[in-house]
């Protein structure tokens, strides 16, 4: 057996004579791992890197990625503009420009045999081409054309008359492209593409002249004014056939054998201009090999990043916790109720972080009403029993204040200091909150972003809370822990997360989840209800405060609108107060008050001295009246499941049945009726993310378009679940195995992962 000798780093050195027989070349690199049945087995890395000659096909290829799309055949100036408006400045911006769906042009069909609701290609002459006019005087351009087999009308509902009788003239022969649909009796097509026939020219001619848009697949692409699929398809061909071998995947060998992968390069070919044989249906459900491969690789450097990202924070040093119970035992006394299992669970996992000697950075979910305040301030209290500072930021002043109120009165009868620090906050006031926290008198801070700004140091921070999450970017978390030593992170969100939303946003966060209501909670009756019907939903109202509740009438805006027609709570509360119940009384809550204003406003509700809270969503999340029993939204169709999910759970919170009435417009779309019946059948939050998702998407569904949502080229998070899995699962595996990416072959990886994902995930680490 020949002796392996040991290169200069680290690796063996095979002898020339096994070289043959193991299939290698000189040059090559390999790994031996071991495969499920415990034999070792050779992986020849990526590339046989670093070779001079390798590097330098790399650096051309990556070069010529980078190559602007003016300089590509067919793009004008013009077109380059319009291009870069959709974010397609170079040619790889224009490989990952995918179909969004696909028309089969395989074969030319009869006009007898054309079906409704398929999108197909044939030919024919113009019988007759002129506007007509129905019955209820509504105008519109119709063609007739014809064939051996039979008619078809074709109509236009935005024409330029004189252009399309010059365009459209009887005897003129072409190869049509459209969508059939059927009225009644008459199958017509709207809108089709033609290619015009010139005279005496056979139509097999006349597809051959293009091979892109005939005899195929052809993708249809996304587009934008002042580009059309023709033009654009022309260049994609253009683009694909010339740069689209340049994409060399940087993926492990043993993965891509493994998963089945394409090279990226057939992937990206294959999208764009499928092979004949090509399944269509396969291809717009993202269900074929090159979507698969496309979006496994996306998924896998994203999850990759996160690994890494995690792998990080379990490598710094941070604080190991001691749990000796000073302030957490005689809070659980003061308690009038007992601590749920859930929240028994999560708090154990939590105090497990806090006492590792690596830094905590855990998220914690949980549907409205769950109790997770008070896990936040038990793992607070931990920190304070060992000498160390707290941050609870939220995103609005008003739930700021709501835990301020909460906390501070708990922590008063323990002897902890607590400070609330919002902007709002002036002079004086500011200048003294400022020192007591640089100082460490005020043990627990609470406040909105304010916390995290420059002039706020703290004199020792071992613990940040960060309040419904979704509103803050990755960014704001990596601030709050420069304001100490690598503090540990506690993450909290009332916004049930989708796993797949959970796995791509928060992957580098541990996950709990406090997935049960304290005792005592009420289902809340949910109901749709239109203009129609608002006596009675006033009636309802009048009911419940008559049996002594409260009620909440929530609108989507403080002050009317010329431009819009919504309620307003201001004008409506007047309203309601003057008109519908003027011997009841009502207050008014909404963002532009002072904070101390609304805070007088939500202790006259909590004490009973309001029946009608009128208010905007400021009271979405942190308010808590056991004794309000309805709740009703003006133009639910507005907002998004989720809040309506988050409004809703202020009612219920007592032991008396609770209502929630959602008031809709009388005009309200199909898909919006379908959209409030899920609030009407579900108080299953995840279930309502799940749906508000799908209806939304990722961005729109955060609430806003933040830092931290991966903008994905190729993959759809809720469509490609099951690849995410997969992805992350070998992501996690090989970031657990090598955190610096530096065994031999991962060079490219690290490269390629430094490329897409270092300045987002700031991996400066892997640069």
């Amino acid at each position: 057996m020949p002796v392996m000798k040991r290169s200069e780093d680290g690796s063996l050195l095979i002898p020339a004579d096994l070289l043959g027989p193991l299939g290698l070349a000189p040059g090559d690199r390999v790994a031996v791992e071991a495969d499920a049945e415990g034999r070792l087995v050779l992986t020849r890395s990526a590339a046989r890197e670093p070779s001079a000659e390798g590097s330098l096909r790399q650096a051309i290829a990556r070069k010529n990625l980078e190559t602007p799309m003016q300089f590509i055949k067919g793009v004008g100036p013009k077109m380059a503009e319009i291009l870069a408006r959709k974010g397609i400045v170079t040619v790889e911006d224009a490989l990952y420009l995918l179909p969004n769906r696909y028309e089969d042009r395989r074969q030319v069909v009869p006009m007898n045999r054309l079906r409704p609701g398929e999108t197909c290609v044939f030919t024919g002459e113009v019988v007759s081409a002129d506007v007509v006019t129905t019955k209820g005087g509504r105008r519109f351009f119709e063609v007739m054309a014809r064939d051996a087999s039979g008619v078809m009308s074709f109509k236009w509902f935005n024409y330029h008359a004189a252009f399309m009788r010059k365009a459209w003239q009887p005897g003129r022969r072409g190869i049509f492209t459209g969508q059939v649909t059927q009225y009644g009796l008459q199958r017509e097509v709207h809108h089709p593409d033609v290619d015009w026939l010139a005279e005496g020219e056979a139509v097999e001619a006349a597809m051959a002249r293009d091979p892109v848009g005939f005899g195929r697949l052809v993708p249809v692409y996304p587009l934008t004014e002042g580009l059309n699929q023709k033009a654009l398809r022309k260049v994609m061909k253009e683009v694909v056939d010339r740069f689209a071998p340049c994409v060399e995947s940087a993926l492990p060998a043993r993965v891509i054998r493994e998963r089945a992968l394409l090279p990226l390069a057939e992937a990206l070919g294959a999208v764009h201009f499928p092979a004949a044989d090509a399944d269509p249906r396969a291809l717009e459900e993202g269900r074929d090999p090159a979507h698969r491969t496309l979006v496994f690789d996306e998924f896998f450097f994203l999850e990759l990043g996160l690994a890494l990202k995690r792998r990080g924070v379990t490598l710094e040093q941070g604080i190991a916790f001691s749990v000796n119970h000073t302030y957490t035992k005689p809070l659980l006394k003061l308690l009038p109720f007992a601590l749920t299992e859930a929240q028994r669970r999560v708090l154990a996992e939590i105090k497990a972080d806090m006492m590792a000697p690596h830094p905590m950075h855990r998220l914690v979910q949980g549907d409205v009403g769950c109790g997770k305040t008070l896990v936040a301030l038990l793992a607070a209290l931990v920190a304070v029993e060992n000498g160390y500072q707290v941050a609870i930021m939220a995103p609005t002043e008003i739930l700021a204040e709501q835990h301020y109120l909460n906390i501070h009165r708990w922590c008063e009868q323990l002897g902890v200091t607590v400070a609330l620090l919002t902007s709002s906050l002036k002079g004086k006031a500011r200048a003294g909150a400022l020192e007591r926290v640089a100082r460490g008198e005020a043990q627990i801070v609470i406040g909105t972003h304010a916390v995290i700004q420059d002039k706020v140091e703290f004199h020792r921070l071992g613990l940040g809370i960060v309040d419904e999450q979704h509103r803050f970017g990755v960014l704001q978390r990596g601030l709050l822990r420069k304001k100490g030593e690598n503090p540990d992170i506690l993450v909290m969100t009332a916004t049930p997360i989708p796993r797949t939303l959970a796995m791509t946003v928060f992957g580098d966060l541990s996950l709990s989840v406090i997935d049960e209501l304290p005792p005592g909670r009420t289902p809340v009756e949910t109901k749709i209800c239109t203009d129609s019907r608002r006596r009675q939903v006033y009636g309802i109202i009048r009911d419940e405060v008559g049996s002594g509740h409260q009620a909440y009438v929530i609108y989507p805006l403080v002050e009317e609108s010329e431009k819009s027609e919504l309620k307003a709570a201001t004008q409506m509360a007047e309203h309601l107060a003057n008109d519908v119940f003027p011997d009841l009384r009502l207050g008014v809550l909404h963002g532009r008050m002072k904070p101390e204003e609304k805070e007088a406003v939500m202790r006259s509700f909590k004490e009973r001295e309001i029946d009608i809270l009128v208010s905007t969503t400021v009271i979405e999340v942190g308010i808590d009246v056991p004794n309000a029993t309805v709740m009703v939204i003006e133009h639910a169709e507005r907002f998004g499941l989720s809040q309506l999910h988050q409004l809703r759970g202020r009612v219920g919170r007592g032991s008396a049945t609770s209502r929630c009435i959602l008031m809709a417009s009388d005009r309200l779309s199909d898909d919006g009726v379908k959209r409030l019946r899920v609030m009407e059948s579900t108080t299953d939050g995840f279930r309502i993310a799940e749906a508000d998702l799908e209806i939304r998407g990722p961005g729109d569904f955060l609430g806003t378009r933040q830092a931290g949502i991966p903008d994905f080229r190729v993959a759809n998070i809720l469509r490609d679940g099951r690849i995410l899995e997969e992805a992350r699962a070998e992501a996690f595996d090989l970031g657990g195995r090598d955190p610096e990416l530096r065994a031999p072959g991962h060079e490219p990886l690290r490269e390629e992962l430094a490329r897409r994902w270092g300045g987002r995930l700031e991996l400066a680490g892997v640069a």
